[in-house]
């Protein structure tokens, strides 16, 4: 059994108007399709088409936003008096764009500007007050802040000090208490109007763009897309819209800076889509802000010059691999230091990079499944970093009530960044255990997966998955649908320069689908289960002119017991994490190399064993009897058995000896009736040319039924023995049930292993 890594849920249907179904149909879409838009509350033809539709025309209004009209008469001013204007932005993909927009706008309409990023490990998020000290002494007259500025109450009082007005533009969370700013943009001002709340930082600063041009400033079309799929914001109403329409302009865009970030990426500009940016530009942007100074990424994005803009993308693309590299070092130092007692893992060292670490807590929990707060501690004693957690657990909740242990907090329930004295950890490690303890949360419970529909493999083929592309672009609350499939896994293998991802097909009777799941490589025995079901999203694999759909991997289940083939000794190093494991061997000899081998604790098999106290069964060596393999799984109750089956004595290669080798083994013993086989033993075998383990089966044998005694190490032929034959022995019928158990054991593929088990 595997249990999925995600509560599947799936999306309430109910039966398609036939109206609505016929009007899909005669506009050539599939009926799959039509019930899949059903199910989204899609339900007119009106609907659907609106959905689909990019039209600049039906972008709000930027003067409904509060202050909006005072923003853009302050700037006109500053303008005109040739005020210099300082546009501060946000380390991060949202604030470069923001940034990035804002400069060109200025610079557009004759301001004297410039910009500042701020460094994420100097000066912090949001606005700093020191900076904005620089900045004034510098001549500065008007601030405009982009991506950030709601929390930044005493910067701004500061500011407002030394006579410099500060516009805010923002999407963040509002305060309770609001900087006494110049004016606030901001979409869900309580005093504004504007009709759509969710806009990133990019599509706030747009919209001043937008107010300050006096029209749509469609050049910057491809800045504010990035910054809003990179955010992470609701992709629905206008974000949806501004999306669609800059996916578009990215595809003929003259910016520079894009084309080379685009060329070092790897993404075909034809090809850009809302994945593209989540996956390939919005980390390369993000990158340089976890690292170091932001800035160079704004003259990236609004550069003229050929050779800048290839010099800093390829600036970008190394910062993003060293990154990577960090933040892999990074996660394999955290989870070494897992408290499995924990229920938060709270996970501190000194000397990490604190700009990585929300990734990291994120890579954790992926790998244990619980909520997860990595920390750095610097030379003051200081740690700083970041949480993240589950659906079960509103980790901004639980450590609001903890405050007292942080001089800096904030977040959302799934994530929280953190600064507080290295002398409070343990405290705050007790208090979270005692808070949910107290407040019986259950961290089991696993984050749901909403799952659209079931789909058989001949329902899935490129004209559906081109319907499909009719949804997009995906996002937050407008997710790529998700389906579950269900097929013969065929052509596995494993992937990447780690063998991290694995690539598989599902086929059935009828179909065949290709499938890949990223970092799925350490699941690869599971997922070649029979009777196991997957989910994943669709998407168009192309390569050399040749379109395929292909399954993106998300999660995988499947009842009943899983056996798995761990015959090959390459993969005995394969450790088992998970589960109340019994390693089981049925031979004195296979447990003490088995103990050596894979350094574990080795039962040697007796009836006694209690098989309810485990869940996982390795079978180190065959059984005697194959049967017994079979009653040792009735009784218990396992999810998963792992098959090594060593053979320390080759029984089946070696066979059973014949008539003629008996015999002349007899007769040896006759000729040479004391034997000291302790030294001897390699000689026989050479002289009567009788394998040595062979030669040892037959010794016992002749023990058994009395030809010979063994005293010492020396076998002494016995004087007139009782004449018997030798299948009489049981060793000798115990061999011949061992070589039928390893002949099927060994011989058959895992297949036929499993169907005999489970039958």
């Amino acid at each position: 059994m595997k249990k999925s890594s995600f509560d599947w849920q799936f999306r309430e249907s109910s039966s398609i108007d036939s109206t609505f179904k016929a009007e899909l149909a005669n506009q050539g879409y599939s009926e799959t399709f039509a019930e899949l838009l059903w199910n989204r509350d899609i339900h007119t033809l009106e609907a659907f088409k609106q959905l689909m539709k990019a039209n600049i025309d039906d972008l709000h209004d930027p003067f409904l936003m509060h202050d909006m009209d005072k923003a853009v008469d302050r700037i006109q001013i500053a303008i005109m008096e040739g005020q210099p204007i300082l546009i501060y932005g946000d380390y991060d993909a949202d604030g470069i764009t923001s940034t990035s927009i804002m400069l060109e706008t200025l610079e557009m309409i004759g301001a004297n500007v410039q910009y500042v990023l701020p460094n994420r490990f100097i000066h912090g998020y949001g606005p700093n007050k020191e900076l904005f000290a620089e900045k004034i002494n510098e001549g500065v007259k008007l601030i405009v802040t982009v991506d950030n500025g709601v929390a930044g109450n005493e910067a701004i009082e500061f500011a407002n000090s030394q006579g410099v007005d500060v516009i805010v533009t923002d999407h963040h969370e509002m305060p309770p208490v609001l900087p006494d700013a110049y004016c606030i943009i901001h979409p869900r001002h309580p005093e504004g109007s504007y009709p759509f709340g969710e806009l990133a930082g990019a599509g706030v600063a747009f919209k001043l763009a937008t107010a300050l041009l006096e029209e749509v400033p469609l050049e910057m079309l491809d800045l504010v897309t990035i910054g809003t799929v990179a955010d992470l914001v609701s992709m629905t109403g206008e974000n949806r819209n501004l999306v669609k329409l800059g996916l578009q302009a990215i595809k003929q865009t003259q910016r520079l800076g894009l084309l080379e970030l685009l060329k070092v990426s790897s993404v075909d500009l034809q090809k850009v889509d809302e994945t593209s940016i989540g996956f390939s530009l919005g980390p390369r942007l993000n990158a340089i802000g976890r690292l170091g100074d932001p800035n160079p990424a704004v003259e990236l994005m609004t550069t003229f010059d050929d050779e800048v803009a290839q010099n800093l993308a390829e600036k970008l693309n190394k910062i993003n691999e060293d990154r990577k590299t960090i933040v892999q070092e990074t996660t394999a130092e955290a989870i070494a230091l897992v408290n499995p007692g924990d229920a938060v893992h709270l996970i501190a060292k000194e000397g990490w990079n604190p700009g990585v670490l929300g990734i990291v807590a994120g890579n954790i929990l992926k790998q244990t499944g619980c909520p997860t707060i990595v920390l750095s501690i610097d030379e003051n004693g200081v740690a700083k970093g970041s949480g993240r957690s589950i659906d079960a657990l509103d980790l901004f909740s639980m450590l609001n009530t903890m405050r007292s242990e942080f001089t800096h907090f904030g977040g959302h329930a799934a994530a929280v960044g953190l600064t507080m004295p290295s002398e409070n950890i343990d405290t705050l490690r007790k208090m979270m255990n005692d808070y949910i303890a107290a407040q019986k949360i259950d961290l089991t419970k696993v984050s749901a997966l909403l799952i659209d529909k079931s789909l058989a493999l001949s329902e899935i083929n490129l004209k559906f998955v081109e319907e499909l592309k009719k949804l997009a672009p995906f996002g937050t609350d407008n997710p790529a649908p998700n389906f579950l499939v269900e097929g013969h896994v065929d052509s596995f293998k494993q992937i990447g320069s780690e063998q991290q991802h694995v690539k598989f097909s599902l086929k059935n009777e009828e179909s065949q689908l290709d499938a890949i799941g990223f970092g799925f490589g350490k699941d690869s025995e599971e997922i070649q289960q029979p009777d196991t079901r997957f989910i994943g999203d669709l998407e168009i694999n192309e390569w050399n002119g040749k379109k395929k759909v292909q399954l993106r991997l998300i999660d995988f289940a499947s009842e009943g017991l899983q056996v798995i083939d761990r015959r090959a000794k390459y993969t005995w190093n394969e450790r088992i994490e998970n589960g109340r494991v019994l390693y089981l061997a049925f031979q004195s000899t296979s447990q003490k190399f088995f103990s050596k081998e894979l350094q574990e604790s080795i039962t040697l098999y007796n009836p006694a064993i209690e098989w309810s106290n485990y869940d996982q069964l390795v079978v180190l060596d065959c059984p005697d009897y194959k049967e017994l393999l079979k009653k040792i799984l009735t009784t218990g109750n396992f999810e998963r058995i792992y098959l090594y089956l060593y053979s320390p004595d080759d029984a089946y290669l070696n066979g059973l000896p014949t008539r003629d080798q008996f015999t002349k083994l007899y007769k040896f013993f006759m000729k040479q009736p004391r034997v000291d086989i302790r030294f001897k033993l390699k000689f026989v075998s050479n002289y009567l040319r009788i394998p040595e383990k062979l030669l040892v089966f037959m010794i016992h044998v002749f023990s058994e039924l009395k030809f010979v005694t063994i005293d010492d190490g020396v076998l002494q032929m016995v004087e007139s023995p009782q004449t018997r034959a030798f299948e009489e022995s049981e060793i000798y019928q115990s061999r011949i049930s061992r070589i039928d158990s390893e002949e099927f054991l060994l011989m058959n593929d895992i297949q036929t292993i499993r169907n005999w088990l489970k039958s």
